[in-house]
């Protein structure tokens, strides 16, 4: 069965789904709403989840550089006990700091244009953070 990796943030909900085994995240999405309506992109995420049917969700967790826990990580633990409600799935957080960062990166290495990185940032930052769960199961 899918896991899905999910990248919050105050607009965009960034999404990438595994392959069935487990083993490779790609890209899959991402959702736009207006800032913090959360209730919005649980809506469109819900799309989502009925079509991949994953067993679990995985979402990046915003921890400050010396560990603590600010604003957003506060934003993303309340989100993360929304979907909880409202999907009835297991929800593990996963450290997320620096991956949009290496997203920027990568797509930088790739060339591409800094309005196309700044369309793919958050699917790709989800991708990082699924594949990292991925590969501490290992």
């Amino acid at each position: 069965m899918r896991v899905i990796g999910l990248d919050l943030g105050t607009k965009t909900l960034g999404i990438a789904s595994s392959d069935i085994n487990q083993i490779i995240a790609s890209a899959y999405k991402t959702i736009r709403f207006r800032q913090d309506d959360y209730t919005y992109a649980i809506r469109e995420l819900k799309k989502e989840i009925i079509e991949l049917k994953p067993e679990k969700l995985i979402l990046g967790f915003p921890k400050n550089m010396d560990g603590s826990i600010g604003f957003q990580a506060q934003k993303t633990l309340d989100f993360k006990d929304r979907l909880e409600k409202e999907f009835k799935l297991e929800v593990v957080l996963i450290d997320e700091r620096l991956t949009s960062k290496m997203a920027e990166s990568i797509m930088i290495s790739a060339d591409l244009s800094r309005k196309k990185r700044k369309t793919k940032v958050d699917k790709i930052a989800a991708t990082l953070i699924l594949q990292s769960y991925l590969d501490s199961r290992k």
